[in-house]
C-alpha cells in the first residue's frame, strides 16, 4: 500500500496520517509496527513519529502471509457471487444457506471456504475479515476487508454510521400500506436456554441491549407484506426478533414465526450496501435483487413481479 503525500498531509507524524486517513486501529498499529519494514517512507523504513513531507512515498506493508492464516479455514470452491474486489476488500452476494464462519456443524460450506478456495487458486494466504456477517439463510450483501488496515477503516465507518445495509423482507399478514418510514426500538437479549435465539428484553435488564430497526411498507395484501428495512444497532436476529415483536414474523422464520411451504427459509435478503470506499470519503453503494426463491414466494402468494417494487 502506497500513498504520495500532498500539501494538505505535509507537516504531520507518520502516526497521524495512519489515524486520521486509515482510521488504523490500535491492535493493527501494534502488528504493523512488529513487521519487518512494516512503514517506510521513500524506500527507508521510519518510525511513526517520523514527519511527512510533501512528494514523499509513504509504503505500508500490510499484506498477509501464511503464517497469519487460520489452518482450520479449509479451502473448498463454493458458489458465490463477487460484485467488487480491489486491493482493499470484496463484496460478495451470499446465497442463502451459507454460514458466513465455519463453525462446528459448518466446516466446509462458508463463505470463508468459499474465499479460502479463491485465495488457493491465487497462491495467496487468506486471513478472513468480515465487516459485519450474515445468518446462514439470510442472503445478500456481504463485505469482507482484505487486511487489517482496511478492517481499521471499514469498522471505523460501520462504528460511526458511515456504512448502511437495507434488507427487503417478505412478512406474514397485511400492513397498512402507507409507505412511510416507521422505527421499532426495543430491549433485547439472549433466551435464557438458548445461546442463539434472541427474545425482547427490558431496559433495567443488564443482559439486554437496545436494538433498533427503520422500515416500511413496499406492498401489502392479506396475506403478506415486502417491507423495506434499515437496522440501526447490529444485533443478532435483530429483523427477524423485531418484527416478529410486531405480529409479522418474515415468512418461513421456524425460530421467530413459522415454517412456509413456498420457501424453505426465512424470506430475508440484504438488497443495499453503502460504505466509504478505503481510504476515501465518498460513499459507494451497491445492490441485489433478492434471490429467486423469494421472488417466487412473493410472486405465488401475490401473482406480482417483485421488481416493479424495489429500487436495487
Amino acid at each position: 500500500m502506497k500513498f504520495i503525500i500532498d500539501k494538505q498531509d505535509a507537516g504531520i507524524a507518520v502516526l497521524s496520517f495512519l489515524k486520521s486517513k486509515l482510521k488504523i486501529s490500535t491492535s493493527a498499529l501494534a502488528s504493523l509496527k512488529r513487521v519487518d519494514m512494516g512503514i517506510c517512507v521513500n524506500d527507508m523504513h521510519v518510525t511513526v513519529r517520523y514527519v511527512l513531507s510533501e512528494g514523499d512515498v509513504l509504503t505500508i506493508k500490510d499484506k498477509d502471509t501464511f503464517d497469519d492464516v487460520n489452518e482450520s479455514v479449509e479451502p473448498h470452491l463454493l458458489p458465490i457471487e463477487v460484485i467488487l474486489e480491489n486491493d482493499d476488500l470484496f463484496v460478495i452476494n451470499k446465497p442463502p444457506f451459507m454460514p458466513t464462519h465455519p463453525s462446528h456443524n459448518h466446516t466446509d460450506d462458508t463463505l470463508a471456504n468459499a474465499l479460502a478456495y479463491i485465495y488457493k487458486e491465487r497462491g495467496e494466504p487468506l486471513v478472513f475479515r468480515p465487516i459485519g456477517r450474515l445468518d446462514k439463510n439470510t442472503s445478500g450483501l456481504s463485505l469482507i476487508a482484505k487486511s487489517s488496515i482496511s478492517a481499521s477503516f471499514l469498522h471505523y465507518a460501520r462504528f460511526h454510521c458511515l456504512m448502511q445495509k437495507k434488507y427487503i423482507a417478505l412478512l406474514e399478514g397485511i400492513i397498512a400500506d402507507d409507505t412511510d418510514w416507521h422505527t421499532t426500538k426495543t430491549y433485547m437479549k439472549r433466551t435464557e436456554d438458548s445461546v442463539i435465539v434472541r427474545c425482547i428484553g427490558d431496559s433495567d435488564d443488564p443482559n439486554s441491549f437496545i436494538a433498533i430497526t427503520h422500515w416500511r411498507v413496499l406492498y401489502s395484501n392479506e396475506n403478506l407484506s415486502l417491507v423495506e428495512a434499515i437496522p440501526e444497532t447490529g444485533r443478532t436476529h435483530q429483523l427477524r426478533v423485531h418484527f416478529s415483536h410486531l405480529g409479522h414474523p418474515i415468512l418461513g422464520d421456524d425460530i421467530y414465526g413459522t415454517e412456509s411451504e413456498i420457501i424453505s427459509r426465512h424470506a430475508l435478503h440484504a438488497y443495499s450496501l453503502s460504505f466509504p470506499i478505503p481510504y476515501g470519503k465518498e460513499i459507494t453503494t451497491f445492490s441485489s435483487m433478492p434471490p429467486e426463491d423469494m421472488q417466487r414466494a412473493f410472486y405465488i402468494i401475490t401473482n406480482e413481479n417483485m421488481a416493479k417494487y424495489i429500487q436495487a
